[in-house]
């Protein structure tokens, strides 16, 4: 059993049927993204998924536009990371990240599976649906988190830190003492969970 395939695959599962609930008219919605709708979150997603695969010199394989058929750009893009993860010729390969180096395999857990666990909550409230995180996930997030050095955790949330107009995280907000762990989870991430 491979586990970073399998919370992969679990994760997208997830992704896929947010995107799939969105009505038509909601595409333009704002997220909890400041700045960003409904249908950038999946671009963002989607945008993720092919940074996964430049250490590999490969580009994302021909899929729909995003703007005519959402979830069939999503549903191309998990394809291709399926199969990387399937393939440990690949999988297992060393790639460069910003954090030093690590396996292509490890990579895709730590950036484009933990992203799409938060993005499915962001593309959930901005099109009616319901936001609640699988609780295995919110643990392991939190933990991840927990762990993060707070020099490395004030780079993710400078703008531009990790490159031309990206941030990590917004700024920590703050939630009433007594919130769940997925609150407190989104309010690290710069996400307000009453939103």
């Amino acid at each position: 059993m491979n586990t970073i395939a399998d919370r992969y695959r679990r994760r997208a599962d997830a992704f896929a049927s947010t995107v799939s609930g969105v009505a038509a008219d909601r595409w333009g919605d704002p997220s909890p993204c400041e700045g960003w709708t409904a249908r950038d979150v999946v671009r963002h997603v989607i945008d993720m998924h092919a940074a996964m695969l430049r250490p590999l010199d490969r580009v994302l394989s021909p899929a729909p536009p995003l703007r005519e058929d959402p979830l069939g750009a999503f549903l191309a893009a998990r394809t291709d990371i399926e199969a990387v993860l399937a393939d440990p010729g690949q999988a297992l390969r060393s790639c460069p990240t910003p954090l030093g180096p690590t396996t292509v395999e490890r990579h895709i857990d730590e950036v484009v599976s933990d992203d799409m666990a938060l993005h499915r909550w962001d593309l959930a409230r901005a099109t009616g649906q319901d936001g609640s995180m699988d609780p295995v996930d919110v643990e392991r997030l939190w933990a991840v988190l927990s762990a993060v050095p707070r020099d490395v955790m004030d780079r993710m949330r400078t703008p531009d830190a990790f490159g031309p107009g990206v941030r990590v995280y917004g700024p920590e907000v703050a939630v009433p003492e007594g919130a769940s762990l997925q609150d407190r989870l989104l309010a690290a991430t710069g996400r307000d969970p009453r939103r």
